[in-house]
């Protein structure tokens, strides 16, 4: 209204777009199935919690001390490996091995949210540039090694992170590959699957073993993640720098760095973590999570004391 002719549009939220309104508009509506009014209100309630819990301030608020942020990393195993051969960043997460027990709730979904933030802002506009197109999304790798029955005692701090990603952050991923994936994964999935929208359906690969052969046809050898490339589960052989969910990696070096720079700028470092509000899961997410919950429990009375290798 009252905007002169040639005038360019301006969009609020440049955090949230990266210059491509458009596209962030239909990310609402996939999540919404379309229906306009829904999405309508996802979309300001995104706005509400970016704006409550100063969501653009967030990359100028490091985890310190540096040990508490390793720590993080060596419990909350995320990671950016590589990008495919069309330029989509490509990030690795050891689904079976974290622990999250190094730190409070609270650490764990600001260093989520930081990770979030970061490849919205830093990595998908340098991978725009790079491939001189808009890349706007990323596919993840999700290792399952390791996933045990015991893991159902993790799900509340899993339930609250995926939350926020899929009312604040969602169809961030355009695909999920699932490699190493024990029958503990595969009993839980035949009984998932079923209850998920057709659109996230389609998105879920389940690869044989660490799937090496498939993620191949999609990302050079380098890109693909470190679990996926080596033989066996043995950590021994692999450096640091390989290992793209340790601090001494170029991706978390570089993220840790960008945000204590950001700090120093701001003169804001200062230590204790950032309390972001949790968003109240849909209530078809809270579904899926009771029909986990009780796939577990029943995987557990079927193991007896749930000894074993199943435990």
């Amino acid at each position: 209204k009252g905007k002169k002719r040639g005038q360019k549009e301006q969009y609020p939220q440049p955090n949230v777009h990266q210059g491509y309104p458009t596209e962030t508009l239909v990310r609402f509506l996939k999540a919404r199935e379309w229906h306009v009014t829904n999405a309508h209100k996802m979309l300001v309630d995104c706005l509400n919690w970016r704006i409550q819990n100063e969501i653009d301030s967030i990359l100028e608020k490091p985890i310190i001390p540096v040990d508490l942020y390793r720590s993080i990393r060596e419990s909350q195993l995320v990671g950016l490996s590589g990008y495919s051969k069309e330029g989509v960043p490509v990030f690795a997460f050891g689904v079976g091995q974290s622990t999250y027990d190094k730190a409070s709730v609270h650490y764990y979904v600001q260093s989520h949210i930081q990770i979030n933030e970061y490849r919205d802002r830093i990595i998908l506009p340098m991978a725009t540039k790079k491939f001189r197109r808009p890349i706007t999304t990323c596919i993840k790798v999700l290792d399952m090694t390791g996933l045990k029955l015991s893991a159902l005692s993790l799900l509340k701090i899993l339930t609250a992170i995926s939350a926020v990603d899929e009312l604040n952050y969602p169809e961030k991923a355009e695909t999920y590959y699932i490699v190493n994936a024990p029958y503990i994964f595969s009993a839980c999935w035949k009984v998932v699957k079923p209850l998920l929208q057709e659109r996230t359906r389609k998105k879920v690969h389940v690869l044989s073993g660490r799937g090496k052969d498939e993620l191949l046809k999609i990302m050079d050898h380098l890109s693909i993640p470190h679990f996926c490339r080596r033989e066996g589960s043995s950590k021994a052989s692999l450096s640091s720098v390989d290992d793209c969910f340790s601090l001494d990696h170029p991706f978390h070096q570089e993220l840790y760095h960008y945000i204590e720079q950001q700090a120093l700028n701001q003169e804001l470092i200062k230590q204790g973590s950032l309390h972001v509000d949790i968003p109240d899961q849909d209530p078809d997410d809270a579904m899926i999570v009771e029909v986990i919950q009780a796939e577990f429990h029943k995987l557990g009375e079927q193991n007896g004391s749930a000894d074993g290798d199943h435990k």
